[in-house]
């Protein structure tokens, strides 16, 4: 090493030992001195003071360089903290880029069917019709009164089971971009003469399904409609026209332990996730097809069978997560739909997600609260709750997606989600009649069995049949 103090000054005679000895009594040792000693002394020869001076000029000379790279240090450092901040303000920006994408995508799968799966033609292909505002109308609204529908069902009659605010009747839906056309029951008939509407799916696709039969109910003599139900299809016949309405019961649109249309309660569902067929050959032939399936896959897991319910002990089951499970289904109904569908003559509909309102505190409410005792509309424009599921609306849209692009099929969606989720006090809550008799516990909190699921009539299920309406008029 080269060394500064004692005897290294002797035994190492190089350039460097001597700049450290002769600067050893200032205390400042150069140490980043090159150690040849050609670069520091013109000689080794001379006397002591020739080389004391030229080895003081070396020296000053590197205090001035050292003294330079201290400043351009400067410079440097600013420039590294200038990088760390601009890095910091791009993770920032990318935060920010990123929390706005989520926001609109979410927000575009609320306002579905706007850019789309359209119809060609028509009202619809230039008005998105699912994105507007509810408008109190008294004058023109309800469609029809409850009392005078035929065949009303006892669990959506609000107003007979004593619910005295009324005002869920008188509200009328006013597109952003157009009009809607107004519902005619003939021409809507005229349309059907000689062909079949089924409503296929839950208990929601049966409230719009029963909707739809209160809509045109007062169009048809007494003589000439009926309704007949066997099993798990119900169909409304309006003879003179030669026109049936129909709803089938398939809650998962797959084969389930919960395709009984009665007894279909069970604590442990089960799905054929790759059956379809005893359910679709009910509706193979029909002409309008309008598909829904959520509310019975709101859990974490589903129970998977590969096999036969009627040798259970047979198969095999796996426990499979959402929404791959829903998924897995609608690939199912949509490869049924491809091979067996009647292109040429059924149009395909498919009903987005019906929102519960279960959670107050969601819309401004009391937190604990539910849709008990609302008797307003959620009146902030763009309002969206957690009363449906964005991620399983987007398995929809890509399944839907791959059958138009990929199949050449189209289903129409039709997008009451957001529209619905405005009207948290349009379920019946507790004005409806109850299957179970109620326990005093029950009676005493009627916000613990309030239905917030379905909807009373007349009410908003009489909308989502003015959108397809509309979509049928074009057809």
């Amino acid at each position: 090493m080269y060394g500064c103090f004692g005897k290294q000054c002797k035994k190492h005679p190089t350039a460097r030992s001597l700049v450290c000895c002769i600067q050893q009594t200032t205390g400042n040792c150069e140490n980043s001195l090159p150690p040849t000693a050609g670069k520091l002394l013109t000689s080794k020869r001379g006397n002591i003071g020739g080389q004391q001076t030229h080895i003081y000029a070396q020296g000053k000379k590197r205090e001035n360089m050292a003294k330079q790279q201290q400043v351009m240090q400067v410079p440097a450092a600013w420039g590294i903290r200038s990088s760390f901040q601009s890095l910091v303000a791009l993770l920032i920006a990318i935060l920010v880029v990123a929390s706005i994408y989520l926001r609109q995508s979410n927000e575009q799968i609320f306002d579905y069917g706007s850019t789309t799966h359209k119809s060609s033609g028509g009202l619809t292909s230039r008005c998105n019709l699912f994105s507007g505002k509810w408008i109190y109308d008294n004058k023109s609204y309800p469609l029809y009164k409850e009392g005078e529908c035929t065949y009303m069902s006892d669990q959506l009659a609000c107003e007979k089971f004593g619910r005295k605010d009324l005002n869920y009747q008188f509200w009328r839906w006013q597109p952003h971009q157009c009009d809607l056309p107004r519902f005619n029951a003939t021409a809507l008939l005229e349309r059907l003469r000689n062909k079949r509407l089924v409503f296929v799916g839950d208990s929601l696709n049966r409230n719009q399904w029963v909707s739809m039969v209160c809509l045109v109910d007062s169009a048809i003599p007494p003589a000439f409609k009926s309704m007949h139900n066997n099993g798990s299809i119900n169909i409304f016949k309006a003879s003179e026209y030669n026109a049936t309405i129909e709803f089938y019961w398939s809650p998962l649109l797959v084969e389930s332990n919960s395709d009984d249309p009665v007894n279909h309660r069970v604590p442990n569902r089960i799905v054929r996730v790759q059956a379809i067929e005893k359910h679709a050959r009910h509706w193979t032939d029909a002409d309008i097809l309008i598909f829904n399936t959520y509310l019975w896959w709101r859990r974490r897991q589903m129970k998977v069978l590969w096999g036969s319910f009627e040798s259970p002990e047979d198969g095999i089951y796996k426990a499979v997560k959402l929404p791959r499970v829903y998924e897995m289904a609608l690939q199912t109904w949509a490869q049924w739909l491809e091979v067996n569908v009647n292109r040429n003559k059924t149009q395909l509909f498919f009903m987005s997600m019906s929102p519960t309102h279960q959670k107050a505190d969601k819309w401004g409410g009391i937190r604990g609260e539910n849709c008990y005792s609302e008797t307003e509309p959620v009146m902030k424009e763009g309002y969206v709750g957690d009363g449906a599921s964005p991620r399983m609306m987007r398995v929809v849209d890509s399944v839907l997606g791959e059958l138009k692009t990929r199949r050449g099929l189209n289903v129409q969606m039709i997008n009451i989600t957001q529209l619905s989720d405005y009207r948290k006090e349009g379920h019946p809550s507790i004005y409806r009649k109850h299957w179970e008799t109620l326990t005093e516990e029950q009676l005493s909190n009627p916000k613990n069995y309030s239905d917030c699921i379905h909807w009373c009539l007349p009410g908003v299920p009489d909308l989502w049949n003015e959108l397809l309406y509309a979509y049928i008029l074009q057809l």
